[in-house]
């Protein structure tokens, strides 16, 4: 059985967003478009969500933070992709960020730089000199859902809106399909 998510306007429930999520919302072009709904933290990861509420990984999008090391520096950024892909880390992103190696960045960096929970990373509030990168696919969706800062609630809103983030960049073949599990 799966359970009913009820959603309100973002800005209206600053409660079940990160700190820097809400803060980023009060300045995005049509963040009246932007949803929250509450959620059981202990299924914040896609699978799980998706299968307890109801919602298809069609539907879902993840946000994957990368470490971009060359000549002794670390960059982040962040992929969004299709729930069904994968980010194509060690192709399409280390290229586009001239980087000699690429990897997901460590979790304890991350939350530390984001104020945000694992299991919520959201492009919403990143820092501003990290690039966001879209898939194409994801940029085209109609209403997607994605983390809001904190495990205990998710976003949905129209993929053009995360397309038009400030530090948004859409990159056709970013999300690469993961194949299926061998029955």
């Amino acid at each position: 059985m799966s359970l009913q998510l009820a959603f309100a306007p973002a800005l209206s429930r600053p409660d079940l967003l990160a700190a820097p999520v809400a803060a980023a919302l009060r300045n995005v072009p049509g963040a009246d478009d932007v949803e929250v709904a509450e959620i059981d933290p202990a299924l914040a990861d896609t699978a799980a969500f998706c299968e307890r509420y109801g919602v298809t990984p069609e539907e879902s999008a993840n946000c994957v933070v990368i470490a971009a090391k060359r000549g002794g520096e670390t960059r982040y950024a962040a992929c969004m992709v299709a729930a069904t892909t994968r980010a194509d880390v060690n192709g399409l992103v280390r290229r586009h960020l001239d980087a000699r190696k690429a990897s997901f960045a460590p979790v304890d960096a991350v939350t530390a730089a984001t104020g945000m929970e694992y299991g919520g990373i959201t492009p919403v509030g990143l820092p501003a000199d990290w690039p966001v990168l879209v898939d194409e696919a994801v940029a085209k969706t109609g209403s997607v859902v994605i983390g809001s800062g904190i495990r205990g609630s998710k976003l949905r809103l129209p993929g053009p809106l995360l397309a038009a983030l400030p530090a948004a960049q859409v990159l056709p073949g970013l999300g690469i399909p993961v194949a299926p599990a061998p029955e």
